[in-house]
């Protein structure tokens, strides 16, 4: 059998492409977990890294969720304690996270889609948290979406178990981008462009201190962003070459540094 997470890298190395790789529904077995947890082990290693794509693999969905078999008494603790730890890394991970969906989009496949920090989805996907029909709940749901949707959108959507429309999604602030699946390419393509025409290192810096400002206060939230600013922003050479390159009235040469 095939690697159940496939890693592609582009030619610059500044982004990889995680594809589940189970079609049609690209099920969350645990060797899954495992492998995608792997690969993002290795990534967040690779300071040359900014940006992150994940997708699943044919135009039936995105994920369907974790496999219900591995919901058992004596797989659950390793079935959970693997899909969330993949998710931690991509919540915290210092690339952009970039998630590209097709078709169905539910329980553990979309706590994984919505770890991620920007969403781009299909006119026909469908999302949602099925797990109260198991008699049990999503965690990461739980923990993630009351900070994105509140906790009153986030009661009703698991404790109903429906299925939420792509253009509902967008509504709530789940989905990003929406569009006909026969454009991804085209779209993905130009978000990828509008990103990488900008340093690697002050983009993950951003994204550094945009996590402190999800995470903390304001006011300890700003001392973090201002300490990241003068103790890791000013030491780059591409912020002295961006602020030289206005002054000099000429385009910046980044030098990823």
């Amino acid at each position: 059998m095939s690697e159940p997470v496939k890693l592609e890298r582009s030619a610059d190395g500044r982004v990889a492409t995680l594809t589940l790789d189970r079609p049609p529904l690209n099920i969350l077995d645990l060797e899954m977990i495992a492998a995608l947890d792997g690969h993002l082990t290795d990534l967040e290693r690779d300071s040359s890294l900014q940006i992150i794509v994940v997708r699943g693999a044919g135009v039936r969905a995105f994920s369907a969720g974790v496999s219900v078999q591995d919901h058992t008494p004596d797989k659950v603790e390793s079935m959970l304690q693997g899909l969330h730890g993949a998710i931690r890394k991509l919540a915290d991970s210092e690339a952009a996270t970039i998630a590209v969906v097709s078709g169905h989009c539910l329980g553990g496949g979309m706590e994984v889609a919505l770890a991620c920090d920007l969403v781009l989805a299909e006119n026909g996907a469908k999302f949602g948290q099925p797990e109260i029909k198991l008699g049990c709940y999503p965690p990461v749901a739980a923990a993630l979406y009351p900070r994105r949707i509140g906790p009153g959108r986030t009661l009703e959507m698991l404790l109903s178990g429906r299925n939420v429309s792509c253009e509902e999604a967008e509504r709530l602030g789940l989905v990003h981008w929406r569009l006909p699946a026969a454009d991804f390419d085209a779209k993905l393509a130009e978000i990828l462009g509008d990103f990488l025409q900008w340093s690697t290192p002050v983009a993950r810096l951003t994204k550094r201190a945009v996590r402190a400002g999800r995470d903390l206060p304001f006011h300890e939230a700003l001392d973090a962003t201002e300490h990241l600013y003068l103790d890791d922003l000013c030491e780059t050479e591409d912020m002295a070459e961006g602020i030289q390159a206005f002054l000099d009235k000429r385009p910046p040469v980044w030098k990823h540094r």
